[in-house]
């Protein structure tokens, strides 16, 4: 498989006039969908509602254009709210711009490098944990625009400052408001048991609107908010980041950032193509898509967006009905333009506690919480402690501190139940005996003693080779190496100081049947040629034999 690939190119091969109409109606549909969550994803963010539409007109092209998914579609999702919001509350926009356009570099880098397939080795663990832990920020973030509570000229940026914030203020809420989002919340409830052919979250938007404008609840006396009042007038612009203040000391603070929207972008792109793959029957390019993300990415950010990636639930309706091309991305992306153009400022009469009815269904659709408590029920405990850890950071802190400290919690852990499933047993040891049927085991010849390892010899299971116990009269150790599948530089320097306890008490070293692996590592550092490769036999039987003709040889001398 290429590393760059575009599915559009093969997509067009026998491409029929039918398949055209299909992914022309099934575009406009998915651009029906992306329409109210863009902008209700952007106000998540922390930034203007124009972003969140640039975002979905932008890199959903790019990304639809490039990518090596025949039906993904892209734009802003809710995985990038809380850093999103934390980045352009603490460096304002222009940082956003500056992470996005390194998220994007990074995100192309790891296509070149071919890193699409390593995304896999992220624990399922701590994706779960921060996917839940945006979910609730989400619906914390949106209490105060559901309930229309007055913060009081306060600013809180972290989710428990802002529910701090709520508590402080819950006198100050706005009945009308919190009217206004519980039918629109019911709405998005009811909606889809009645149709789904039209999304819930356009009804909410036209019926709230409609209300709220037919009723004047956005005047005196009522104080409904609306997006106009929160933000002012909408610009159905594209805007051009200014890097006047850009320097050196900004881009390495905005690193850790960037990398943590890159590998959110490559998660859940990648999830995305995998889910829809399983829907049209087809593969996708992991790595096409990685390059694509990168370049809708820089694209977004260049003309005022922000963070992109893979949205599952517009990528599945995208699916259902009917389109099977990129260009049905490219449709969707082209139908949001033309409403950027010609709506933009209508959407500033769209009332803010119809936002927070959408994005709190949002986050009740990403949040996993059945996953999560399966986790909780099932797995075990370290698995269930670094969930726990990543949601519980997600929520209090930010998503970089949560992933990085998940993964080396999850590595820590990893690390310690490889070590502790890994031993060295003699044959004739109760415990081994006691765990192995000892009547099959193979009649071990004189002054030989035969040890089985078993799991990974690496560093951290070094203490378990420190000390054998060997009979004074032994003359021939066998190592039984089937159950070693990997061999590190502790695991080497462990085999090098057996081999030289058995070079002072005039030992022979015998391995059986050791792996590729370990064998090219053992081979590489000198140790077979240390020990002889007429030492190394292919099973255990092999070496039985050979230690019962050394021992017979040397009982022929004395």
């Amino acid at each position: 498989m290429k590393i760059f690939e575009p599915k559009l190119i093969s997509s067009l091969k026998g491409y029929t006039a039918k398949q055209l109409t299909s992914d022309i109606v099934a575009g406009i549909i998915v651009a029906i969908i992306a329409l109210p969550l863009s902008i209700a994803l952007a106000i998540a963010s922390g930034v203007n509602p124009e972003n969140g539409l640039i975002t979905a007109i932008v890199a959903g092209f790019v990304i639809a254009l490039l990518g090596g998914s025949r039906v993904n579609i892209s734009g802003p999702t809710a995985a990038f709210a809380t850093i999103v919001a934390g980045i352009a509350a603490t460096s304002g926009f222009g940082g956003l711009v500056i992470a996005t356009l390194m998220a994007g570099v990074i995100l192309i880098l790891m296509g070149l490098l071919k890193f699409g397939a390593l995304i896999k080795y992220i624990p399922h663990t701590i994706t779960t944990g921060f996917t839940s832990g945006i979910a609730l920020t989400i619906v914390i973030g949106q209490i105060k625009d559901f309930m229309g509570i007055d913060f009081k000229g306060a600013s809180p940026i972290e989710a428990p400052e802002k529910l701090l914030c709520v508590f402080e203020n819950i006198t100050t809420v706005n009945w009308w408001s919190l009217l206004v989002g519980a039918i629109g919340l019911l709405i998005l409830i009811v909606w889809p048991k009645i149709s789904k052919k039209i999304p819930g979250s356009l009804i909410a938007v036209v019926v709230g609107t409609a209300l709220v404008k037919l009723l004047q609840l956005d005047g005196e006396g009522f104080g409904v908010a609306t997006i106009g009042s929160s933000f002012g007038t909408l610009s159905a612009s594209f805007s051009f980041p200014n890097f006047a203040g850009v320097d050196f000391e900004m881009i390495m603070a905005l690193l850790p950032s960037a990398f943590t929207i890159a590998i959110l972008a490559a998660i859940e792109s990648l999830l995305s193509c995998v889910v829809s793959d399983g829907m049209i029957k087809d593969r996708h390019n992991s790595n096409t898509e990685l390059i694509a993300q990168g370049a809708g990415n820089i694209c977004s950010a260049l003309l005022g967006g922000i963070p992109a990636t893979g949205a599952i639930a517009r990528t599945a309706a995208n699916v259902k009905n009917g389109g099977r091309s990129p260009i049905a991305g490219i449709v969707h992306a082209l139908v949001l333009l033309l409403i950027f153009l010609v709506l933009m400022p209508y959407a500033a009469w769209i009332p803010m506690p119809i936002i927070a009815a959408i994005l709190f269904m949002v986050a009740y659709n990403m949040c996993e919480w059945r996953g999560f408590v399966k986790i909780c029920k099932t797995a075990p405990k370290s698995d269930i402690l670094v969930l726990v850890v990543t949601f519980a950071l997600t929520v209090i802190f930010d998503l970089v501190v949560a992933i990085a400290v998940g993964l080396i919690l999850a590595v820590v852990l990893f690390m310690k139940r490889m070590g502790d499933v890994t031993h060295i047993r003699a044959w004739n040891d109760e415990e081994f005996l006691a765990s192995h049927d000892h009547t099959k085991l193979k009649d071990i010849p004189d002054r030989t003693a035969v040890f089985e390892i078993e799991g990974p010899m690496f560093f951290a299971s070094a203490d378990k080779f420190s000390e054998l116990p060997l009979k004074d009269d032994v003359r021939v150790m066998i190592l039984r190496m089937r159950d070693v599948p990997a061999l590190d530089a502790s695991g080497m320097k462990n085999l090098f100081a057996i081999f030289d306890v058995c070079r002072e008490k005039n030992i022979i070293l015998l391995l059986s049947h050791a792996n590729e692996q370990p064998f090219r590592v053992m081979n590489k550092a000198g140790f077979v040629e240390a020990v002889g490769r007429e030492h190394f036999l292919p099973n255990i039987d092999e070496a039985l034999v050979y230690a019962e003709r050394i021992v017979n040889e040397e009982a022929v001398k004395e």
